[in-house]
C-alpha cells in the first residue's frame, strides 16, 4: 500500500491545542543483560518473528506495570 491509498480524510486536523497538551515522551533506553529461559518460552517469542525481542520486553514491561512498577517509565 502506498501513501496515496491511505485514505487520510477522517483524520482531524492538529490544532494548537494539541500541541499545547502533548507531552513528548522518549524511549526507554536499553540494557543488555543475560537472562535464563525455559526453551519453549524463547522458542514461541522467537516464533512471533524478527522483532521477538521487542515483544519479550513489552511483555516484561505489562507485568511490571501489573505489579505497580514505579510510575515515570
Amino acid at each position: 500500500m502506498t501513501d496515496d491509498m491511505i485514505d487520510t480524510s477522517d483524520i482531524p486536523p492538529l490544532t494548537d491545542q494539541f500541541f499545547a497538551t502533548a507531552k513528548w515522551r522518549m524511549p526507554q533506553p536499553k540494557v543488555k543483560i543475560t537472562v535464563e529461559v525455559e526453551q519453549d518460552i524463547m522458542e514461541w517469542f522467537k516464533a512471533q518473528g524478527e522483532d521477538y525481542e521487542k515483544y519479550l520486553s513489552a511483555a516484561l514491561r505489562i507485568y511490571a506495570q501489573a505489579h505497580q512498577m514505579p510510575t515515570g517509565h
